[in-house]
């Protein structure tokens, strides 16, 4: 079943509405609550562009910001990190920019446990059923905000609607959760923002989302 959808009115000099051929997507979180508008308007208040065309709300809705065929800057890859792994810097961030669809899913991301109680950015409190304990620090984190049922869903309708538009690979890449050299240097395929920055934690490796990303293997 075909997720709800909603078209924001973004503006067009927040983008670059510059057809360009689509090679990765990357799937990112909020670090933020419920509802897309706090990001939206955070988005127009710069100047440098920073956006994803889409966002994916709590309850699955699809938040259309601009079309896929057009780009934003979303990953903000430091030269440090190409230089770390040899990889030539001068214009690859843009590059890959141009060439990667980003998703963002709502999301709190990390949360800091004190005195048995979870809080994310801002001390916002999150309810115990909601968090997820991976035992060992990810990123930073030992304690992440779980992705819901309805988001990962979401996401699946899009991996496959952009599988067949643009013939991105969907094949589950284990390598996604970690800095890596194939996704730094334009890799087709499905990555998240730490494959790209080791200063970044979303996505955390959420079961029930990896589960997924397995069964898109084709």
């Amino acid at each position: 079943m075909k997720p709800k959808v909603v078209h924001h009115k973004f503006p067009e000099d927040q983008y670059y509405t510059e057809k360009t051929e689509k090679k990765q997507i990357v799937l990112h979180h909020t670090v933020s609550g419920q509802k897309p508008n706090g990001d939206i308007d955070w988005w127009k208040q710069t100047a440098a562009r920073i956006a994803t065309c889409i966002i994916v709300s709590r309850d699955g809705t699809i938040h259309t910001l601009y079309s896929s065929e057009h780009w934003a800057h979303h990953l903000g890859i430091k030269s440090w990190i190409f230089k770390k792994l040899n990889i030539p810097s001068y214009g690859t961030n843009k590059k890959l920019n141009k060439a990667a669809i980003g998703v963002e899913l709502d999301s709190w991301g990390g949360l800091i446990k004190r005195n048995d109680k979870f809080y994310g950015t801002g001390n916002k409190e999150i309810h115990p059923d909601k968090v997820i304990d991976y035992g060992r620090s990810i990123r930073g984190f030992r304690y992440y905000e779980k992705y819901t049922e309805k988001q990962i869903d979401s996401v699946k309708y899009l991996l496959e609607y952009w599988h067949e538009k643009y013939k991105i690979p969907i094949d589950y890449n284990p390598k996604m959760w970690e800095l890596n050299e194939d996704a730094l240097k334009g890799k087709r395929g499905i990555w998240t923002h730490v494959s790209f920055r080791p200063d970044k934690s979303d996505l955390h490796p959420f079961p029930p989302l990896i589960e997924m990303l397995k069964s898109l293997s084709k």
